[in-house]
């Protein structure tokens, strides 16, 4: 039996926000939610036919509805007016993924560009933070909710880039203070730490890093994109709903 036939409708009545769901583990994130029932603001950088036509087949089938906004998350004033466009709908927004996230070729400290260092913790770090501080205040009011941040197996044992590693290991600071923060409201706080992961990003990654990787991993393949949106529903369904503040380490089990 696949995993497809045993899903259940985990997050039926709910609604999400999911940014960054255009390819990859964001785009898994939004199938899966949709396929337990979640109706979902899909925050993409820009307008796409083939992703609106996919978000369309994906409400047709599953029979939720789906709302495209578009915001560069490497400008402040556009997730700003992401986040109010979203909450001026007065729906009660249920869960917030960020999955938003930019990644360079690999390359040493000594060749990296500051500039790179800054863009890539304004969009993997700062961003993200600002997002979740606009629409967390929409949580704080009904007292509740469940975020989750898609940080890296890179934040615990340094294996992509300086900025990568290092911007991922603050998004595991942020989700745990948070979790401090927003636990008297009733809202959970949590992060998935995927290892390399069949993407476009991940196929970025040299092969010398890669089979590395696959040789530290205890399984020895490759994840998939399914399988870490899958453990993002689970921290979004009720199923973790005494999870706050914690790490899921999806990564075929890095030794």
């Amino acid at each position: 039996m696949s995993m497809d036939e045993v899903i259940e409708m985990l997050l039926k009545g709910k609604t999400a926000v999911v940014t960054g769901c255009s390819r990859g583990i964001g785009k898994a994130i939004l199938e899966r939610m949709a396929a337990n029932g979640a109706d979902v603001f899909a925050v993409v950088r820009r307008e796409s036919p083939e992703f609106a036509e996919h978000c369309a087949s994906l409400s047709t089938e599953h029979g939720v509805e789906i709302q495209t906004v578009y915001a560069d998350f490497e400008s402040e004033d556009e997730v700003t007016a992401a986040a109010k466009s979203i909450l001026k709908t007065k729906r009660q927004i249920d869960i917030l993924v960020n999955n938003i996230g930019i990644a360079f070729p690999q390359r040493m400290l000594a060749m990296t560009p500051m500039g790179a260092v800054k863009e890539s913790f304004q969009v993997n770090v700062f961003s993200g933070l600002l997002f979740t501080q606009l629409i967390s205040k929409s949580m704080m009011r009904v007292k509740q909710g469940s975020i989750v941040f898609l940080s890296s197996s890179a934040a615990f044992d340094g294996g992509s880039n300086i900025e990568y590693s290092a911007g991922k290991a603050a998004v595991l600071g942020v989700t745990r203070r948070l979790a401090v923060e927003l636990g008297a409201f009733g809202i959970r706080v949590n992060a998935v730490a995927p290892g390399l992961t069949d993407t476009d990003m991940g196929r970025m990654t040299s092969e010398e890093v890669k089979t590395i990787a696959l040789s530290r991993n205890i399984m020895k393949r490759l994840g998939q994109p399914e399988e870490i949106a899958d453990a993002v529903v689970f921290l979004g369904s009720d199923l973790s709903r005494f999870m706050t503040g914690q790490v899921l380490r999806v990564d075929g089990g890095l030794l």
